[in-house]
């Protein structure tokens, strides 16, 4: 980020401030019921700003989600080698239980499902190109080279069960309000997927 003008730095931290201001109103009122014009009004922005970096103030929960993908990452990087294909898998999957709940809220998820079921959406959600899916990916590679995971299915199709158990867990727990613990549910609905999948 070198050589930076003045100018490019404070649009940097317009969307920054925006977008931090858009998320606090989301989790304090409810998506629905906060306009672009508070979220400019409350972040002291300006209507051009606002979509001059967003298109809509769905367009924040996609920025939300490039964090979290940036979370993904920085967190299988943090996991130790001497750990299981499964147990790496595990604690992946808590930890974006966890992530999730405390960043974004069951406000912020269940608005992010709403979004992500129109039709003309171009879902960035459920694209496989994303990190999650490149890391289960490597990890079920892993254990399925170690002789840990049943090499009867690809990588890929494996890593698009595990994320639907994961995307499914936080569903339900969003649109139902269900009064369970994300981290120990999703601790369940992988024990039963392992125990297909363990070789």
């Amino acid at each position: 980020m070198a050589n930076m003008t003045s100018r490019q730095e404070k649009a940097i931290e317009t969307k920054k401030r925006i977008l931090r201001t858009a998320l606090a109103l989301f989790s304090e009122k409810g998506f629905d019921r906060v306009s672009v014009d508070e979220i400019v009004r409350k972040s002291e922005a300006s209507k051009g700003a606002f979509y001059g970096h967003f298109t809509s103030k769905y367009d924040i929960f996609l920025e939300k989600f490039k964090e979290i993908d940036q979370f993904y990452s920085a967190f299988q990087e943090s996991l130790p080698e001497s750990l299981s294909a499964e147990q790496k898998i595990r604690k992946l999957a808590i930890a974006q239980m966890e992530y999730l709940r405390d960043e974004m809220g069951r406000d912020g998820i269940r608005s992010l499902y709403a979004y992500a079921l129109t039709p003309s959406v171009d879902n960035y959600l459920s694209d496989t190109e994303r990190p999650l899916y490149a890391i289960l990916e490597t990890m079920i590679s892993e254990g399925q080279q170690s002789g840990e995971l049943t090499s009867s299915l690809k990588p890929g199709r494996l890593a698009l069960l595990l994320s639907r158990s994961m995307r499914g867990t936080l569903y339900d727990w969003a649109i139902f309000g269900g009064d369970f613990d994300l981290a120990d549910e999703i601790d369940s609905a992988l024990e039963l997927l392992f125990h297909g999948i363990r070789q």
